[in-house]
């Protein structure tokens, strides 16, 4: 056992009163009220691992934010489902040609170009305004049944 996982495992023999001074070392501030001590065990554990091993990098950061804005702007028909891992290619067929995008870390590359927004992609490839994500398939338009819907 690593000395992190030894400090984890500590806390649960820690006082309440001492876990709440823990939290006020590392935030500067007293635990919220009502926070349960099950809930700030695992506060200071989630703290100490991330002291130790790092925490969340800026593109993953990134990308929950551009996923919680599109979750807000869709609604339920938004599905968080369809993220896209950096490699995967999109092929879409449209009027007898077939269009490849590869997607990468910081966007989309079609035809060797660049783009941060499938939208702009499917605009260029049709001539009007399309969503991205639907025009390659990876959104329904709200109303639409869901597969198992579909199936009956």
């Amino acid at each position: 056992m690593g000395e992190v996982d030894r400090q984890i495992a500590e806390l649960a023999h820690r006082s309440t009163q001492e876990l709440r001074l823990g939290w006020r070392q590392l935030h500067c501030t007293e635990p919220p009220q009502g926070l349960s001590r099950d809930l700030l065990i695992r506060a200071l554990a989630h703290q100490r691992q991330e002291q130790s091993y790092g925490g969340t990098g800026r593109a993953l950061r990134r990308r929950l934010e551009a996923l919680i804005e599109e979750r807000e702007k869709r609604g339920r028909s938004f599905d968080p489902g369809a993220v896209l891992k950096t490699g995967t290619t999109l092929v879409r067929e449209w009027r007898g040609h077939t269009h490849a995008v590869l997607v990468r870390d910081d966007g989309f590359e079609y035809e060797g170009e660049r783009y941060r927004s499938l939208s702009v992609i499917a605009k260029r490839i049709t001539g009007v305004h399309w969503s991205g994500p639907r025009f390659f398939g990876l959104t329904k338009r709200a109303g639409d049944p869901a597969p198992a819907e579909a199936a009956s």
